[in-house]
């Protein structure tokens, strides 16, 4: 089930979908993103960065927050009094918060998707959803930030 709503001036437009916990899920779910990104006609920018984050996102969490018979969630939160883009990917995989490499693991052939994400979001960050699973959260804004990027 899908759900879209048109922006109205001033509000925030939302989407929101429920996708298998597979490649064929996070394929879709960056199919889906692209297309509603289009619909809401942001700056090439801000659909570049965001259809990455999306990517890397949902590759992760059908690869390390697969839960057997659980499906994850993408949802997008567009601001259109601001432009701030919101990208959130929920897992059903708790326990251990992802975290970004460091040291000699930047090296290792898996695992810079985070690194890939703190690069274009303006800001990230994860958050618990109990009883079990997580979310891993992005935005993009149409005015880059300065180098300050925050990860919280």
């Amino acid at each position: 089930m899908s759900a879209s709503l048109p922006p109205s001036p001033g509000t925030m437009a939302t989407f929101a979908q429920l996708l298998s916990s597979t490649r064929r899920g996070a394929r879709l779910a960056r199919l889906l993103a692209a297309a509603q990104l289009r619909a809401w006609d942001l700056s090439p920018d801000v659909t570049g960065r965001a259809k990455q984050i999306v990517a890397e996102l949902a590759a992760n969490s059908a690869l390390h927050g697969r839960v057997q018979g659980r499906d994850f969630r993408l949802a997008l939160t567009l601001d259109t009094t601001t432009g701030l883009l919101r990208i959130a990917v929920t897992d059903a995989k708790g326990g251990r918060l992802p975290v970004v490499p460091t040291g000699s693991a930047t090296y290792d052939e898996t695992g810079r998707g985070l690194l890939l994400v703190g690069a274009l979001a303006d800001r990230w960050g994860t958050e618990p959803r109990p009883p079990g699973g997580k979310t891993v959260w992005a935005e993009v804004s149409p005015v880059a930030l300065p180098a300050s990027r925050l990860h919280t």
